[in-house]
C-alpha cells in the first residue's frame, strides 16, 4: 500500500499563512486594539476593553484558505457593563471604534464585529462582558437577542489538554476539506469538536485520517449531534436543514470511500489523485511508482483498545 505520509505532512505546511501575512495580521490585531482602547477611552470611559485571541489561531490550527485567505478571531471582554447598554449597543459601540481602519466598512454580523483587509484576512471581534468576582463565565453579545452564556478561553485550556500535533493537523485537513468543497459544510470549530471527539493517534498521517472520518461517520449516522464540551455546551449542528445534513454526510461518505480507496492503492500517484479529490489540488502529487513490497503494510486493530484502532504493520 502507498504510503503517503510524508505528502500529508507536505499538504499541512501548504495550509499554513505565510510569515509575511501572518506579521500584517497581528499588525492589523494590534491596531484595532488601540483603536477600540483610544475610542472606549474618549467615549465611554466607563467600559475599560481587554482582550483575548481565541479560535483557530489560538489552536495552531488556523489555516490558508484556497483563495488565500485567512482569519483570527480576538475577543473584546468588558468587565461589567455598569449603563446596562443592550448586547446592539455595545457591539456597535466596538463597531464604531473600528470603523475607518479599512476601506471597507466593518460588518455587524450576529456575534461580531467584523474587520476585511485587503491583504486577505479578515479580523472578528465578538463582544463579551465577564465579572470575574461574579461569574464563571463570560456572556456573548448577540445582535438583536441578548447576552448568552460563552466561554472561548475555556474551550481553548480543553483543546490544549488533549492536543497532540498529530491532532491538530487533523483539524487543517478536516477544515481543508470543508473548504474544498465549501457550499454547506460544518464550521471550522465543528470539525474541531469532532476531531476532539474521535480522533486516534497513528504513524501515518493517512491512515489516522481515513480513522477518524470513519469514526465520525460512525457516530453522525447514530445521532447527528456535535456538542460543544465546554460552556454553553451547546449543538453546532441544530439549525441544520435536511439538505445541508444530506450534503455533509454524503460528502463524508464518499472521502471514506477514497480515503479507503487510497491506503490500499500501490501506485503513490494514483492515491495522491484520491486524495486530491477531496482535498484540493494544493495536495502534493505522489510519484508515479509502486509502494515496494517490502514496506507494504496492513491495518490490524489494537488489542484491548477501547473502540477500533488500527495501527500500520511494516
Amino acid at each position: 500500500m502507498a504510503n503517503l505520509d510524508t505528502l500529508f505532512k507536505k499538504f499541512d505546511n501548504e495550509l499554513n499563512i505565510t510569515k509575511t501575512k501572518k506579521d500584517a495580521l497581528i499588525r492589523s490585531k494590534n491596531n484595532l486594539r488601540d483603536d477600540i482602547r483610544d475610542h472606549f477611552s474618549k467615549n465611554h470611559p466607563n467600559y475599560t476593553p481587554v482582550f483575548f485571541i481565541q479560535g483557530s489561531y489560538k489552536l495552531k490550527t488556523l489555516i490558508r484558505t484556497k483563495d488565500d485567505t485567512c482569519d483570527l478571531d480576538d475577543g473584546v471582554y468588558f468587565k461589567e457593563n455598569p449603563d446596562k447598554v443592550t448586547s446592539s449597543t455595545l457591539q456597535r459601540w466596538v463597531k464604531e471604534a473600528v470603523d475607518g481602519t479599512t476601506e471597507a466598512t466593518p460588518e455587524h454580523k450576529k456575534k461580531c464585529i467584523r474587520v476585511d483587509f485587503k491583504a486577505g484576512y479578515n479580523i472578528d471581534l465578538p463582544v463579551f462582558v465577564f465579572d470575574e468576582e461574579t461569574e464563571d463565565h463570560p456572556n456573548l453579545a448577540v445582535k438583536n437577542v441578548g447576552f448568552r452564556i460563552d466561554d472561548p478561553r475555556e474551550f481553548v485550556l480543553e483543546f490544549r489538554r488533549i492536543k497532540t500535533d498529530q491532532m491538530v493537523r487533523m483539524v487543517k485537513y478536516l477544515k481543508s476539506w470543508c473548504d474544498h468543497k465549501r457550499q454547506d459544510m460544518p464550521s471550522g470549530l465543528a470539525m474541531t469538536v469532532l476531531t476532539m471527539n474521535h480522533f486516534q493517534s497513528n504513524s501515518r498521517d493517512d491512515v489516522a485520517l481515513r480513522f477518524l472520518l470513519k469514526e465520525i461517520e460512525k457516530e453522525l449516522k447514530k445521532s447527528f449531534r456535535c456538542v460543544m464540551p465546554t460552556t454553553p455546551k451547546d449543538d453546532l449542528f441544530v439549525g441544520y436543514s435536511e439538505t445541508k445534513e444530506s450534503n455533509f454526510m454524503d460528502n463524508l461518505s464518499k472521502f471514506i470511500e477514497d480515503a479507503t480507496k487510497a491506503i490500499a492503492e500501490k501506485n503513490k500517484l494514483k492515491a495522491s489523485n484520491l486524495w486530491k479529490k477531496h482535498l484540493g489540488d494544493r495536495f502534493p502529487d505522489g510519484e508515479d511508482e509502486d509502494e515496494e513490497s517490502s514496506s507494504s503494510a496492513k491495518l490490524i486493530p489494537v488489542i484491548g483498545s477501547s473502540r477500533p484502532f488500527y495501527k500500520i504493520d511494516e
